[in-house]
């Protein structure tokens, strides 16, 4: 591989072409290009792709999820800042053991009461020292 073709694949890499095309391009095989991109770690860039936070431009990796946020600390404020754009799809609603109460539960089908006083209350009878401090 010559220095010409090391700046083919370099240029046609990073605007997201891939190996098989770039490799009938510059006359290599596809493990050629392949292995010399991943051993020189030439991701492809897509300019579109920013942190829907901050807006900072994202590197994504092939055959992995896309990536929306640049850090956690984006992606924790985000979700705090957008509480209703959050799809909230395991909700559940159940009657309390307990009290009798309506409540919903976010993940856990298996929940029986909606507070842990109720199941303490429930469980033994509110005379422990356990409701105490609650």
């Amino acid at each position: 591989m010559n220095k010409a073709q090391k700046e083919k694949i370099i240029l046609m890499r990073t605007q997201g072409i891939g190996f098989s095309e770039i490799a009938s391009n510059v006359n290599l095989s596809r493990d050629t290009v392949k292995s010399f991109c991943m051993r020189n770690k030439i991701t492809v860039i897509n300019q579109s792709d920013k942190c829907k936070f901050c807006g900072n431009p994202l590197v994504q990796k092939e055959k992995v999820k896309k990536k929306r946020f640049c850090s956690d600390k984006c992606r924790l404020d985000w979700w705090h800042k957008n509480p209703d754009k959050l799809s909230r799809k395991a909700t559940y609603s159940f009657v309390c053991a307990g009290c009798g109460k309506l409540f919903t539960a976010y993940g856990n089908n298996h929940r029986k009461y909606c507070s842990h006083q109720c199941y303490i209350k429930d469980r033994f009878g509110g005379k422990n020292d356990y409701t105490k401090g609650i």
